[in-house]
């Protein structure tokens, strides 16, 4: 039972982020673009959905449960990117959005793995330092621009978020072994990118920790 509500809040996430690529698809500034679509992770922290790019920056703080539903999240934001896209398929956008999405992701597949690894590496570096920052800043505005900072710049940078390029590959209608295999990378990429972070600041704290013991 509890699985089937991570995997609705997965959906629900999935949504949320499709949403945002909506947005950015949608309009012709690339900075607009990226300001809205922050309205994706938006929706998700506010409302506690489960996006896979931010719950596997916490999977070492938690128990084996949290790390068994990470596929079960990344399948329910699979799932929230695609409904989306093949309902906006159907609406007079959906020629328009489509079209721009395909040169946005033939670019990505026409790029090399290793590439794709390092930019989903560095994409949730910066989801990290988002929601870190929207948990834990005691300021209401600070919350807000680690989601805001985060958010435009891994958009600006090029960066691959793998529940976007979900739903960007969805309505672009290129999923292929070859996409499956792209997604798979970023997937890692930011998985490796999303722990790298907290585990580095956990060491430097435990290494303060000793050098204050010592003294």
């Amino acid at each position: 039972m509890r699985r089937i509500k991570v995997f609705v809040s997965g959906i629900l996430a999935g949504i949320s982020i499709a949403l945002g690529g909506t947005v950015f698809l949608s309009v012709d500034s690339r900075i607009f673009g990226a300001v809205a679509f922050t309205v994706g992770l938006f929706a998700v922290c506010t409302m506690g959905f489960h996006l896979f790019t931010g719950k596997v920056c916490y999977v070492f703080d938690n128990d084996r449960d949290f790390a068994l539903d990470l596929p079960v999240m990344w399948l329910g934001n699979l799932a929230g990117a695609f409904a989306v896209a093949q309902m906006e398929l159907a609406t007079r956008i959906g020629p328009t959005i489509g079209e721009k999405s395909r040169e946005i992701c033939q670019l990505k597949l026409d790029d090399d793995l290793l590439s794709i690894f390092i930019l989903a590496f560095f994409c949730n570096v910066l989801i990290y330092v988002a929601v870190e920052g929207y948990g834990k800043n005691p300021h209401e505005l600070g919350k807000y621009l680690a989601l805001f900072f985060g958010v435009v710049v891994f958009i600006l940078c090029g960066f691959e978020h793998c529940v976007a390029n979900m739903y960007y590959f969805s309505v672009a209608e290129l999923w292929s072994g070859k996409t499956l295999l792209y997604v798979i990378v970023m997937t890692l990429g930011n998985g490796v990118g999303g722990i790298a972070l907290p585990l580095l600041r956990k060491a430097a704290a435990a290494k303060k920790k000793q050098d204050m013991g010592s003294r």
